[in-house]
């Protein structure tokens, strides 16, 4: 349902108006056990400010962007397996974020609770996982 380059009924706004002021921005949600928890460590992991927090989720986004990342608390959450086992609860999604040094990247994330996933299909990205078990790549 695109009209031109943007999805009908969005407007465009300049970077001046602030981010949730703002009709267009755009993000990912997240599920999870406890979503301020988890909230926390990708505040910490990408030094994002958390914008709204209450027990049932959170949001952060990087400064002046219209990105976002949300969780929400969802209490009968299953933790995905990574790589993809039959029968077992399968990711839905992946968090990829660019970094220029992968090593201390890696060692930050474990520091603030993420786990490196056993198996790595690329030499030059790590798979890790974070609390509530969600793949993600550096």
């Amino acid at each position: 349902m695109c009209q031109g380059n943007r999805v009908r009924g969005r407007e465009t706004f300049d970077e001046s108006t602030d981010r949730w002021s703002r009709s267009d921005w755009w993000g990912v949600v997240l599920e999870a056990p406890d979503a301020p928890s988890l909230a926390r460590f990708y505040s910490q992991l990408l030094g994002w400010e958390i914008s709204k927090q209450d027990p049932g989720g959170a949001a952060m986004g990087p400064p002046g962007g219209v990105a976002y990342l949300a969780i929400q608390t969802a209490p009968d959450y299953e933790r995905p397996v990574w790589p993809t086992v039959d029968g077992a609860q399968q990711m839905m999604m992946h968090l990829d974020f660019e970094v220029v040094d992968l090593e201390a990247a890696v060692a930050h994330a474990l520091e603030l609770g993420a786990e490196e996933a056993a198996y790595q299909p690329q030499k030059n990205v790590r798979v890790l996982l974070d609390p509530a078990g969600h793949p993600f790549c550096l």
